[in-house]
């Protein structure tokens, strides 16, 4: 099994403080994932002033105030503030990432040189921002949060026409409630989604803890993310839906267990570490009674113990009936040169 790509999510949650935002990529590279992910946006071209909130960051948030536009206003990342997070991913050892929500953040992103694009799940019906994810030329990863297959479909439709090989995408399976109830995950979609459209899959999760995500990579994902926080009392819109700084540990070294766990032949056989235990654990046939040579082996005479290093209980059938040519003690192994 290849290694699985874990993006950790700091999304919105450093709250507009760049000091926040450092402080979540040093609990990113604390904990061992791949990429620290945060949002490219501008509330104006994002959202209007009239939209509302999503239920669940009003719910989140608990403000009173139910603008869209105000709350993204405050989460903004200035120019200033991804080349400063660029620089300290850089020194911390960890990749840099993030999502844009309109076709001036994915120019702005692949001006940066990012390596890759994340289509998030509310724009996989948006045919322009996808067209320009497109002609970026990069892999793409995208989200499927609120998708139908057609949609799916169509969208995978757009990048390919305008010059992606399907090679190079590879689909999350996502839910967009936050957080999601463990009712509505529907994880075998991610299966269905690889078998019907021929891609790498992967799963972005927004459910409460970690066993989800863990259960999704022994189901093929080949990258996770999900969304963490210094602390999920905070107030911000996915603070609630988030890991916290252990969590997050805990969920990257399961997930590398796991990786570990899936990654044999699929042949069954004894493993090197256990191969050592099968005379322990198993058992081979013994003499139940004092025996004298010449006696002749009755199913009465013989008993199952171990250490498994006789002759195997299997061949009990194949005892009966022969003649021993030794003496043999109560509780001796019996031997194929005890016969004549």
């Amino acid at each position: 099994m290849d290694k699985v790509i874990i993006i950790a999510e700091a999304g919105v949650n450093h709250n507009g403080d760049i000091q926040i935002a450092k402080k979540l990529i040093d609990v990113a590279v604390d904990a061992g994932v791949d990429y620290v992910k945060f949002q490219t946006f501008k509330a104006d071209s994002l959202v209007s002033k009239s939209a509302k909130k999503a239920e669940y960051q009003s719910v989140n948030i608990n403000d009173g105030d139910d603008s869209q536009y105000a709350m993204l206003k405050n989460l903004e990342l200035s120019h200033e503030n991804h080349l400063e997070l660029m620089k300290y991913c850089s020194e911390r050892k960890i990749q840099f990432f993030s999502t844009a929500f309109d076709v001036e953040g994915v120019n702005y992103l692949n001006d940066l040189g990012l390596s890759f694009f994340k289509i998030p799940s509310g724009e996989i019906t948006n045919y322009p921002y996808l067209k320009a994810v497109a002609m970026c030329g990069k892999p793409v990863v995208m989200s499927t949060g609120m998708c139908s297959e057609m949609e799916i479909k169509q969208s995978l439709d757009v990048l390919m026409k305008f010059g992606l090989k399907k090679e190079v995408i590879s689909i999350l399976h996502c839910n967009t409630e936050y957080p999601t109830p463990m009712k509505d995950v529907n994880l075998k979609a991610m299966q269905s989604i690889k078998k019907t459209f021929g891609v790498k899959v992967g799963y972005s999760d927004h459910t409460l803890g970690i066993e989800v995500p863990i259960a999704a990579v022994a189901l093929g994902a080949t990258i996770i993310e999900k969304h963490f926080t210094l602390d999920r009392t905070l107030p911000g819109p996915d603070h609630v839906a988030s890991l916290e700084p252990t969590e997050l540990k805990e969920m990257v070294m399961a997930i590398r267990n796991i990786e570990l766990a899936m990654c044999g032949d699929g042949e069954k056989k004894p493993s090197e570490s256990e191969t050592k235990n099968i005379a322990i654990a198993r058992k081979s046939i013994h003499i139940n009674k004092n025996l004298s040579k010449g006696d002749i082996i009755t199913d009465d005479d013989i008993i199952s113990l171990r250490p498994g290093d006789g002759i195997s209980p299997m061949e009990w059938e194949n005892i009966i009936g022969k003649k021993l040519n030794v003496d043999k003690n109560e509780f001796d192994k019996l031997l194929f040169s005890d016969f004549i």
